[in-house]
């Protein structure tokens, strides 16, 4: 029998966790959860909507478990705030990671992990805790990533990279290996990362203007 799983979150991610959970995972989600403000109806996705505050009267932890399930917004702390609201209330926060991905024996998983299709992760990668990672990713030997951070698709992460915490990184970004990634650090669409980075700060890859020719100009297309 399937473990019963709440989702917490009202958004487009929220309708995909449910669909990854539901086909393949040990968990059925049952619920969704969101603060008060953002219950608008008693349903979400087909299923009932629950204000947060009053989500252990309806499913308690002692028989549901809890996925976060909301992106980056403000760099991860909306979800970073759910995540810890949710653990003070006693919900286990399950981990979803594709099964097709091939998993080490000495990779290390903490928890409230979403990790989609066709990620690469290698021997000896640990994963701190609330960490999205959406497909096509790969993710190198030895290194180590913060907690609460959002990957988006196609990065590369190079072997012994230390990613710290509240990261993001955009689509085709690719980080060198053994570099130290600090704390609230934005990693832009293919941008290329070299060196370590300080806390805080936003790289911004280049970006391709159109040229004068109109595509409807071209002859050989």
């Amino acid at each position: 029998m399937k473990k019963k799983l709440i989702l917490f979150g009202t958004g487009s991610f929220a309708e995909v966790a449910k669909c990854y959970f539901d086909e393949d995972s040990e968990y059925d989600v049952v619920a969704f959860c969101a603060d008060k403000e953002y219950c608008k109806s008693n349903f979400f996705n087909g299923l009932p909507l629950i204000p947060f505050d009053e989500i252990e009267n309806h499913y308690p932890p002692s028989k549901f478990e809890m996925h976060i399930a909301i992106g980056y917004v403000k760099l991860n702390h909306k979800r970073y705030m759910a995540y810890n609201q949710a653990k003070e209330k006693g919900y286990n926060l399950a981990n979803y990671i594709n099964s097709k991905i091939k998993i080490w024996d000495n990779n290390f998983f903490g928890d409230n992990l979403f990790i989609f299709e066709d990620n690469t992760i290698q021997p000896f990668v640990e994963f701190g805790s609330n960490i999205v990672i959406w497909s096509g990713n790969h993710i190198g030997h030895h290194s180590k990533i913060g907690s609460h951070s959002f990957i988006s698709s196609h990065v590369v992460i190079s072997g012994h990279v230390t990613i710290k915490d509240f990261c993001f990184f955009g689509v085709n970004s690719t980080i060198r290996d053994s570099i130290i990634i600090e704390e609230k650090t934005i990693v832009g669409a293919g941008s290329l990362i070299l060196k370590n980075t300080k806390a805080e700060e936003l790289y911004i890859g280049p970006k391709t203007l159109p040229v004068r020719l109109k595509s409807t100009e071209l002859k050989k297309l």
